[in-house]
């Protein structure tokens, strides 16, 4: 378990350009410490002590505003940046050097049982906010928008947004669009941008029809 953590703790170092030095991520990084929880908590609910291992990951939720249930599967380098409102259920799998930021949830639909959560490759990136719901894989190098909601498989090496989500990059090749943390396409807006000039369209006709009448007169 050390060495897990000594790992992890490198990790976010790496990771973080904010972080200055280990000293620093050790001390005052909510999300090394969320997972420094969840290792213990993991710790007690493989040799079946699960009062034990749920009392330690709901003081860590307490402490570090981050719920990783103990049963969830993570592996090495985790980095929870920011950590505030992440939540981690019973049957994830997490694999190596990921990175999830604030507000993300990792969880199900209430309509699956057994495997009811998603399983991450290895260095997932999602972004705050975003929803991955349900027993479908994430694949390896593959990123989640911030915001989106992921209810389906996202293969390796690709890049989902959206609500629900789509993938819009596979393999650095661009499907539609293009991703970053801030610009991200809106679906709200391109259906407004559509029905906008639905309507343009519309009142040309219009125009039209009413030139023609007027010309018959």
């Amino acid at each position: 378990m050390c060495k897990r953590l000594l790992y992890d703790l490198k990790a976010i170092k790496e990771r973080d350009p904010a972080a200055r030095n280990c000293a620093e991520v050790f001390f005052l990084y909510s999300g090394f410490h969320a997972v420094c929880w969840y290792r213990a908590s993991h710790f007690f609910y493989k040799i079946k002590l699960k009062f034990i291992a749920r009392l330690l990951s709901q003081l860590g939720k307490f402490f570090t505003g981050t719920e990783i249930h103990p049963g969830a599967t993570i592996g090495k380098g985790l980095f929870i940046d920011h950590g505030s409102g992440v939540v981690i259920g019973e049957t994830t799998v997490i694999g190596d050097d990921c990175t999830i930021y604030q507000g993300a949830t990792l969880g199900g639909t209430g309509k699956d049982v057994g495997k009811r959560h998603p399983t991450l490759g290895n260095n997932v990136m999602v972004g705050s906010g975003a929803k991955v719901l349900g027993p479908f894989r994430v694949g390896d190098n593959s990123k989640i928008a911030a915001g989106a909601v992921v209810l389906n498989e996202v293969p390796d090496n690709c890049t989902a947004v959206g609500v629900p989500a789509r993938i819009i990059k596979r393999d650095g090749d661009r499907v539609s669009g293009e991703l970053d943390q801030i610009h991200i396409p809106d679906p709200v807006s391109q259906e407004l941008c559509r029905l906008e000039a639905r309507i343009a369209e519309l009142e040309r006709e219009l125009g039209k029809k009413d030139d023609s009448r007027n010309d018959d007169k």
